[in-house]
């Protein structure tokens, strides 16, 4: 943490509301860091390592777990995989506006005690104890159930979190909180898929979601002891229920927004498939004692190491043609699978999607989070995650569809990350028009230096 943070300071660029680049010296670059930041912002992303560990370790099981622990077919576990995921990340707006009202430390949380319960009962579906429940209620509907348990929680950790980064940051660091947001969830990300392969083997891969439980509990404590509401002055809170759903709808008003929320849902689309559809391409036309969750920590180890030199690289693209380029980025990743899925080849594909992510991902959430007005950075945080859930209600599905029919009725499996591949082509064909055209007043005046 400390070697982001002072990586941070000495190369990630600083916004000023001037668009101006202020040369500073690496000593005032570091007190900017040490006065910039309210101490939730650190409570709150440290706290999301140990959040994103249990998800991942959760998410890089999920697809097999159901498949072959449940024994749900290949499209029917694309299919629920895309509903849980999905849910997360639309469930996301209604946490972010809860959020506001709530607070970031109450909505944090509940959201963490959710967690830990939910985790604990999805692990525990293929139990002795839960089989009079299966019995008595359709499978397909009791895991569809309790796979949108974790969702409600998430969706409120993830605008809190981004919303305390937002609030708990002055303007000159933001930026760099944003870069150390990012980059301490991808510690968790990385950490997550080893620790549910050291389950997975030594346990059981129903202990997976026992784990997450136990991580996420965890961190119900340690918001409740450490973490402090951040404040802005001047800033009122949402005064009510009402008030934060109207909020809601006042976002939904901004069509050129929308517009570009819903163009970026193909990056999701063509992103989510290295936890959909590869782990069962892998352990079903490549090699079936893969090592998927070693594999798929790839991403964010990729992430750890690169981030802020992507970020340095990357400083003076302004923040809408630097989402379009790292959408281009990730189209070309799908592609290399399609030339040989061995070991190596998995590892450059996914790879190059954690480059274009890399590209696109703190500038995204940056743009945002400008545009939204005092007391209501939850809310628009919260719609930040709205492409995420389309890309997941939309890649579940065609991920799963795709493997059935090119690898069992075509029997050409590879050929399926053509098709993703092409989504994301025309996703970054769209986005480079709205840059051109439609992008939104509130944030042309942005400038990274």
């Amino acid at each position: 943490i400390a070697f982001v943070t002072i990586a941070s300071v000495k190369i990630a660029p600083l916004v000023r509301p001037a668009g101006q680049e202020l040369r500073l010296t690496f000593n005032q670059r570091l007190q900017e860091i040490r006065d910039g930041f309210e101490p939730a912002f650190w409570v709150a992303n440290i706290s999301e390592i140990l959040e994103r560990l249990a998800y991942y370790g959760a998410f890089s099981s999920l697809a097999n777990y159901l498949h072959e622990s449940l024994n749900i077919p290949t499209e029917q576990t694309g299919s629920l995989a895309g509903l849980f995921w999905g849910m997360v990340w639309f469930l996301a707006i209604l946490g972010g506006a809860v959020a506001d009202r709530l607070g970031f430390r109450r909505a944090l949380s509940l959201a963490y005690l959710m967690l830990a319960c939910s985790y604990f009962l999805l692990g525990s579906l293929s139990t002795a104890w839960m089989a009079p429940v299966r019995s008595a209620v359709p499978l397909l509907g009791l895991v569809a159930f309790v796979l949108i348990l974790p969702a409600l929680g998430i969706a409120m950790v993830k605008p809190s979190v981004v919303g305390t980064t937002a609030r708990a940051s002055r303007d000159n660091v933001r930026s760099i909180g944003y870069s150390i947001y990012y980059t301490l969830v991808n510690v968790g990300g990385m950490l997550g898929p080893i620790a549910a392969y050291l389950v997975r083997r030594s346990l059981g891969i129903e202990n997976v979601f026992r784990m997450s439980a136990f991580f996420v509990f965890l961190m119900f404590f340690a918001t409740v002891l450490f973490y402090r509401e951040p404040t802005r002055s001047g800033e009122q809170a949402t005064p009510s229920v009402g008030a934060a759903l109207k909020n809601m709808f006042v976002v939904l008003g901004n069509v050129r927004l929308m517009v570009f929320l819903l163009i970026f849902s193909g990056f999701w689309v063509v992103y989510w498939q290295q936890f959909v559809a590869l782990p069962l391409y892998i352990r079903g036309y490549v090699n079936p004692n893969a090592k998927i969750d070693l594999l798929l920590s790839v991403d964010a180890a990729a992430v750890i190491a690169f981030q802020i030199l992507v970020s340095y690289l990357t400083r003076k693209v302004p923040s809408v043609a630097a989402v379009t380029l790292g959408i281009l980025i990730a189209s070309f990743s799908w592609l290399i699978l399609s030339v040989r899925a061995t070991t190596p080849f998995v590892i450059a594909a996914i790879f190059v999607l954690a480059v274009g992510e890399m590209t696109q991902s703190a500038r995204y959430y940056e743009y945002i989070s400008r545009l939204a007005p005092p007391g209501q950075q939850g809310t628009y945080m919260g719609y930040a995650f709205l492409p995420i859930a389309i890309g997941y209600f939309i890649g579940g599905p065609l991920g799963g569809y795709l493997l059935h029919y090119y690898g069992d009725v075509l029997h050409q499996p590879q050929r399926m990350w053509w098709a993703i591949s092409g989504i994301g082509f025309v996703t970054t064909l769209l986005m480079w028009i709205y840059d051109r055209f439609a992008k939104p007043a509130a944030a042309e005046g942005v400038t990274v230096g």
